[in-house]
């Protein structure tokens, strides 16, 4: 199933932020970091369609919208309201397995949900083809 797919891409893009460090200038990182907050607000507000439909190509080609919607229902909507979200870390790369090579950023943020008081959300955007950055990969822990 294509979210299993999407779970195993963000836990490889996790456990490659320990062992592949790659220097980026920082302008492209903060670039994305403001992507990954824009987006993080559609889906606080639990405007799942718009988030999927705001994430990058790579995403819409490994989940359907009516996917994304189903799983966001299922385990987003479950952790209640954004409380608090504080920038934990970042880190630059361009080569994650089962995905296109290109350039992310795999970006954390220490999370606090009305009914999970302590998470990381992970979200990973990467550069579109057309110079944009968006949202590859989304996972809550």
């Amino acid at each position: 199933m294509k979210k299993n797919v999407i779970l195993v891409i963000v836990a490889s893009i996790i456990a490659l932020t320990l062992t592949t460090p790659i220097k980026a200038d920082n302008t492209k990182e903060q670039a994305a970091i403001q992507t990954a907050e824009k987006w993080l607000s559609i889906i606080d507000t639990e405007q799942y369609e718009g988030s999927w439909e705001n994430g990058a190509i790579f995403l819409k080609n490994e989940v359907t919208k009516e996917q994304w919607v189903r799983s966001m229902n299922k385990y987003r909507k479950s952790l209640g309201k954004m409380i608090k979200r504080k920038l934990k870390n970042r880190q630059y790369m361009t080569d994650i397995p089962d995905a296109p090579a290109g350039e992310y950023v795999v970006i954390q943020f220490d999370t606090v949900f009305e009914n999970k008081k302590e998470a990381i959300e992970t979200v990973t955007p990467m550069l579109d083809p057309d110079g944009k950055w968006r949202v590859a990969g989304y996972f809550i822990k």
